[in-house]
């Protein structure tokens, strides 16, 4: 990246990777915009609500984005006690994105502006990888601690993954822009190498974690600011920037009547009279979208 792409077209509603050879480090930069309005569409979730949200669907786009298996998924998951959020989810496949927040209106009318602690209590975070290929699955759950989601992101790789890294979300003052970056240290090489010895005070991850921690929020919300370019205003004085193939992020929630029917047909006769009502009417709500779908369960007998 030998000069500033200034005349770059900024791109929304993308994740673009990068990774840096000589201080073998690696990251990713996610923006979002008309996704995140039409995922927060479907509820009318109040602001605080809505930023928790909008930051969790950048993470889950800067971790999926990573994945190799493009079946693959990745999901997010924050459950708590004592909190205002009761359940917060969202996972990424294929590009897609999905997200949904259940939360106490009442407990949050009392605390207009909670903080991370206030929302989610005596919470875990847990992020998980599906692998559809291999059909493989990998948890890690840390509590969530901090003072925004970022700084529990940072804790899941510090304690489950052993690996450095700095995690910056952010939402701007409307709320229909969003943010992330997310740079790991990887001193043994690459994916596939022992990480394990990657290490906290490693020179070449202090000098490139000080780098990345100039970011303002600012300018990963900037929905006019190339990721390209920003990518340079934070590592144009390294030997070498390598950009990735951007990947296109869209909503995909995967309900569809098909899906829901397919789903029901599984179950006997007997038990899907008992979930129908007395007009023989089984109604499956979709909680990411908002959508209720009915069946008549006699249609599926056949």
């Amino acid at each position: 990246m030998a000069s500033s792409p200034e005349s770059r077209v900024a791109a929304i509603d993308v994740a673009v990777g990068f990774t840096l050879p000589a201080r073998h480090a690696r990251g990713r930069l996610v923006r979002l915009g008309p996704v995140l309005d039409e995922i927060l569409a479907a509820h009318a979730y109040p602001a605080p609500i809505a930023r928790i949200l909008a930051e969790a669907l950048v993470l889950a786009g800067l971790l999926g984005a990573m994945l190799k298996d493009t079946e693959g998924q990745l999901t997010i998951q924050a459950q708590t006690e004592e909190g205002i959020v009761d359940l917060l989810v969202c996972d990424y496949r294929g590009g897609e994105l999905r997200g949904y927040v259940r939360f106490d209106s009442d407990r949050l009318a009392a605390d207009p502006h909670p903080s991370l602690e206030a929302l989610f209590g005596k919470g875990y975070l847990a992020v998980t990888f599906d692998q559809a290929v291999t059909k493989e699955r990998y948890q890690g759950i840390v509590p969530l601690e901090g003072a925004g989601l970022a700084e529990a992101a940072q804790y899941f790789f510090a304690q489950s993954e052993q690996i450095p890294s700095v995690v910056r979300l952010a939402v701007d003052d409307t709320g229909h822009v969003a943010g992330g970056l997310l740079l790991q240290h990887l001193p043994e090489g690459e994916v596939g190498r022992e990480r394990i010895h990657a290490r906290e005070d490693h020179p070449e991850w202090d000098h490139v974690r000080i780098l990345a921690e100039t970011v303002r929020e600012g300018e990963l919300a900037d929905r006019e600011l190339p990721l390209e370019t920003l990518l340079w205003r934070l590592f144009h004085e390294e030997e070498e920037v390598r950009v990735l193939s951007e990947v296109q992020l869209s909503r995909g929630c995967r309900c569809s009547i098909e899906y829901v029917r397919s789903v029901l047909a599984r179950f006997s006769a007997e038990e899907r009279a008992e979930m129908a009502g007395e007009d023989g009417v089984i109604t499956v709500d979709c909680e990411f979208c908002a959508r209720a779908f009915p069946v008549v369960s006699s249609d599926l007998d056949a």
